[in-house]
């Protein structure tokens, strides 16, 4: 599966797209001026997506690298 299939995914289960999780990720304190903060952890990010948004490991992790800019919208 695509990276962008994972996106398509989480959007049609959630409502959510990239910059809704951008924008979520900087209200919750995990990001600040689009970067991960110091001490942040893949783990504390990922539960927050399985718990508010039912997402599995998978998706999650796709968020996460999202968030963490090793993915982009868009790759394969």
């Amino acid at each position: 599966m695509s990276f962008q299939a994972y996106l398509d995914n989480i959007k049609a289960k959630t409502g959510k797209g990239p910059n809704d999780f951008k924008k979520l990720a900087e209200q919750k304190g995990f990001t600040q001026n689009g970067q991960i903060k110091p001490g942040v952890k893949a783990t504390d990010i990922t539960n927050w997506l399985k718990t508010d948004f039912a997402l599995g490991h998978g998706h999650a992790m796709a968020v996460f690298a999202l968030l963490k800019g090793i993915k982009k919208e868009g790759d394969e």
